[in-house]
């Protein structure tokens, strides 16, 4: 939820403010929180009294009325909005310069499968999010912001992770064709999830991995064809063809732990 009188969202469920606590404390302008969660955030607590912030004891219907939503897990930080900052060429020459593995999301709207994609980043180790709202001009193309629900999905894993945005997803994997191995997620793809390890071998200079880039596109539509023309590479993830495919951070995950296993 966020507060538009004073521009902060508000971070629910224990996990997602602990890691917002632990390891960017300074971005918690007021916490809220039940009596059962003063143990595990009395620092925090202490951190903002230092910082002449409130933090309020709090039952469970004002947790609910701050955050709208019953799931807070007793505990709410308010923080300011999280400033989405277009990505930029030097992020892509230090991601490509480390041989980083990351994530492009094509107008994945949906907050509960972007928080899930970011906790699995965090867990498979996936440097970067590099959100498309969609083609300029489309019914997806929309400012990108980070939402409560999406901080409370990914458990604390939004802190782990370098969060950018561009306009055009099919415009930014032509850019990076020759920095980064961007692999595009299809269910119609000719080769498999299987195939990752023998693609980023032929991609692999000595003994140094090519930077990765998992291009994951919405439900409904997957991913548009200028965005799949764009891409290194096309795999899907082979099934018994009872459902025509994964949820979206269902796929990213097992994409993901594939790379990071080679």
């Amino acid at each position: 939820m966020r507060n538009r009188l004073t521009d902060e969202l508000a971070v629910c469920g224990l996990n997602a403010v602990l890691a917002v606590a632990e390891y960017h404390s300074e971005q918690i302008n007021r916490l809220f929180l039940r009596e059962d969660r003063l143990a595990a955030l009395s620092q925090t607590c202490k951190g903002l009294a230092e910082r002449k912030r409130p933090y309020k004891i709090c039952e469970d219907e004002e947790l609910e009325r701050i955050c709208k939503s019953t799931h807070h897990q007793g505990v709410v930080a308010m923080i300011l909005v999280p400033d989405v900052q277009p990505l930029t060429r030097e992020d892509v020459d230090t991601w490509a310069a480390e041989g980083s593995a990351g994530v492009v999301l094509h107008a994945v709207g949906n907050d509960h499968n972007l928080g899930a994609i970011i906790r699995s980043a965090a867990f498979f180790d996936f440097k970067y999010i590099i959100i498309s709202g969609g083609e300029e001009g489309t019914e997806e193309d929309a400012e990108v912001t980070l939402s409560t629900s999406a901080y409370r999905v990914a458990e604390g894993g939004m802190e782990h992770v370098t969060v950018r945005s561009v306009r055009s997803a099919a415009a930014f994997l032509r850019s990076v064709s020759r920095d980064l191995l961007t692999i595009g997620t299809d269910i119609r793809a000719r080769q498999r999830l299987s195939d990752i390890a023998s693609i980023v071998a032929e991609r692999q200079t000595g003994t140094t991995r090519p930077a990765v880039a998992l291009v994951i596109g919405n439900e409904e539509t997957g991913l548009p064809p200028e965005v799949k023309s764009a891409c290194s590479v096309l795999m899907r993830v082979p099934g018994t063809g009872l459902m025509e495919s994964l949820n979206a951070s269902q796929a990213a995950a097992l994409f993901m732990q594939r790379i990071f296993d080679m």
